[in-house]
């Protein structure tokens, strides 16, 4: 073994770094993107059991699922948006691993989401955040901390009005600025996708989307723990399942970070 790697495993056991997890639990009762009438919506997640140590499987307990690739914390894939359905190696079995791993740049908006739930990092904003931690590398995570795992109830989370839902995102001019000026991988947020609740009436609409699949890049949502990681230092690994030409996938996010 490397010794970067063997200081790696050392720093774990001695308790130096730590493992953080950044995934929501999955099941029956996890929120999903609601779409108008007129288009066709993910279902919820179901779970059937197969057999329980029972007359079906006497030794053995496992289930069926089914639920939407985009269902609780998941991966979007650049093939998800129109924008990336032509790009090569667009699809969660075809994208190189080596993208699934990057630095984590956190930056952190709970305040300005607390009184107002519709706040989109601005490029100003996004300057404010580098002129302190330094500009942001190619290759990195720009998670947006929110604070918006803390809802735990559905409907809080979704945050429905009558003109639609309302949550935190990126204006239109920051997915730019991250996915060409910065190369990064991709970017995460806490609340249920990565354009801000009120994207659709965007002009264009879902502007993060349109972006950042155009360019090739990587979403990540429903995150949590995001409190637990630092501005910069750490790692954050994003590994979807390898489902064939998939255009997302539930996946388990994990940082390593400084304890």
């Amino acid at each position: 073994m490397s010794g970067v790697l063997t200081q790696l495993v050392d720093e774990l056991n001695r308790g130096t770094l730590k493992v953080v997890d950044l995934t929501q639990p999955l099941g029956p009762s996890t929120p999903v993107i609601g779409l108008p009438p007129i288009f066709a919506s993910s279902p919820g997640m179901t779970i059937d059991v197969i057999s329980k140590y029972d007359d079906k499987g006497p030794a053995w307990y496992w289930n069926t699922i089914r639920m939407g690739e985009h269902t609780g914390t998941h991966f979007d894939a650049p093939i998800h948006w129109i924008t990336g359905k032509d790009l090569p190696n667009n699809a969660c079995d075809t994208i190189p691993v080596s993208r699934f791993v990057g630095p984590a740049c956190v930056i952190d908006v709970t305040g300005d989401v607390s009184r107002d739930p519709d706040f989109l990092l601005t490029p100003e904003r996004l300057e404010e955040w580098e002129a302190e931690h330094g500009r942001i590398p190619g290759g990195a995570w720009v998670l947006l901390r929110t604070g918006w795992s803390r809802r735990s109830d559905v409907a809080s989370f979704i945050n429905a009005r009558e003109d639609g839902p309302h949550s935190p995102g990126f204006d239109a001019r920051t997915s730019k600025v991250l996915a060409e000026g910065r190369d990064v991988l991709g970017v995460g947020v806490e609340t249920i996708g990565t354009d801000a609740g009120q994207a659709g009436t965007f002009d264009p609409p879902f502007p993060n989307h349109a972006t950042m699949h155009g360019a090739g890049k990587i979403g990540l949502a429903s995150l949590c723990n995001l409190h637990q990681l630092p501005p910069t230092g750490a790692i954050v690994i994003a590994a979807p399942l390898k489902i064939v030409n998939g255009s997302g996938s539930p996946l388990r996010v994990i940082a390593i970070t400084p304890a």
